[in-house]
């Protein structure tokens, strides 16, 4: 099962997408194959040692304040005069033994397994993901009770976890807001411990108090999913709306009050045209998936041609790339990382293969497909020149 899948098991598929999703909490506790980690305290000590992690990517917090950098780390500076904090770990564990959390923004993109997992979760929700670590020693809180202005899915790596948590008190709250939600009271709807391998779905706007005072040090994962609102969708179709006239007139700001009503109702009613067409959620949803760069990496050392070598594996770097066909011109068309490439119908079963996520070898493309290795060189060669596609293997 490949990770997509797992995810829509793990979260209960279409149910949560229809039923959980931006609405209310969900805990899903730990199953028997789930309390494997996607990262182990050693990744984590080797991504600190070898890693220049400046603030505030890597910061420490305590009961809601930055812990400055300079009572954890050192300046080092090289013979070229580039400066950076060096951790010092006897500092740093001392912070941590006095209570405050560690946590490391971004960790996908320094992680493969956690990498891996995002662009999963992406493909099955439909939305950019990043994830950040989270580990704490104390039961003193790192950040307060607070709230986040996107969605979180939280999973426990190690340890325990004790979440608190209240009801939104502003709906849909957002990072650029007329207003700021107030403190919510009374008691917490819910109190939740997590332990390895459990997982928390949290909508944001959803206050929470986190603390690790289950007598152990606490390590989890949070993949926050980028919030798409209705200003998100409005932003995307002002520049579709372009092909109006109405929308690319000079507002006529000198103009007598019927010329500025006119220019209004004009105005209006192509906004409504718009507004009024039943597919534009899903053309907004397509078009942004399929522009969206996702996570490109390079592919070296091969800097032109892929080799014609059965035992190198690729892997598509685009998560929300989409495939259609035309069953009359006999061709196939993928949509990726901002653009659109033609293929024969032959290559089909290559590409669909691509989008599992799944690193897959060029011998087993060619085999699915019923193609010679050259020819399916020639199309990977393509979509790795066009960023939705990296070698994750190079073989012998």
């Amino acid at each position: 099962m490949h990770e997509t899948a797992s995810w829509a098991v793990r979260l209960g598929g279409d149910q949560f997408l229809t039923q959980a999703l931006h609405r209310s909490y969900a805990v899903i506790p730990a199953g028997s194959a789930d309390t494997a980690p996607l990262l182990s305290w050693d990744d984590l000590n080797t991504i600190l040692a070898t890693h220049r992690i400046d603030p505030p990517r890597l910061r420490l917090s305590m009961d809601g304040q930055t812990v400055p950098v300079g009572r954890y780390s050192t300046p080092a500076t090289n013979r070229r005069g580039v400066t950076w904090n060096r951790l010092h770990p006897a500092q740093l564990h001392a912070q941590l033994a006095e209570g405050a959390s560690l946590v490391v923004d971004a960790i996908d993109e320094i992680h493969p397994p956690i990498r891996t997992a995002a662009e999963a979760l992406e493909r099955f929700i439909g939305t950019p993901v990043q994830t950040n670590l989270y580990a704490s020693w104390t039961e003193k809180e790192g950040f307060g009770r607070h709230w986040d202005d996107h969605d979180v899915v939280v999973i426990q790596q190690y340890g325990a976890k004790r979440w608190r948590l209240w009801e939104p008190t502003r709906q849909a709250p957002t990072f650029r807001d007329v207003d700021s939600p107030e403190e919510p009271e009374g008691e917490p709807v819910a109190d939740v411990v997590l332990h390895p391998g459990d997982v928390l779905y949290l909508p944001r706007g959803w206050w929470h108090s986190v603390t690790a005072d289950q007598g152990s040090e606490s390590l989890h994962l949070t993949f926050g999913l980028v919030a798409q609102t209705g200003a998100t969708l409005l932003g995307w179709l002002v520049d579709e709306l372009h092909e109006s006239s109405a929308v690319r007139k000079d507002v006529p700001l000198h103009a007598g009050a019927d010329e500025k009503a006119t220019y209004l109702a004009d105005l209006r009613a192509a906004v409504l045209t718009a507004l009024s067409d039943p597919d534009l959620i899903d053309r907004w949803a397509t078009a942004s998936g399929t522009t969206h760069f996702g996570r490109p990496a390079p592919s070296l050392p091969f800097v032109d041609m892929l080799p014609a070598d059965p035992e190198v594996k690729v892997r598509i770097t685009a998560p929300r790339s989409e495939l259609t066909s035309d069953s009359t011109a006999r061709t196939v068309t993928l949509s990726a990382a901002g653009t659109a490439w033609d293929f024969s119908e032959r290559v089909e079963p290559v590409l669909q293969t691509l989008l599992t996520g799944d690193p897959v070898s060029i011998g087993e493309l060619a085999e699915a497909a019923g193609l010679e290795v050259k020819d399916v060189v020639s199309v990977l060669t393509v979509l790795v020149q066009g960023q939705a596609l990296a070698v994750v293997g190079v073989g012998r």
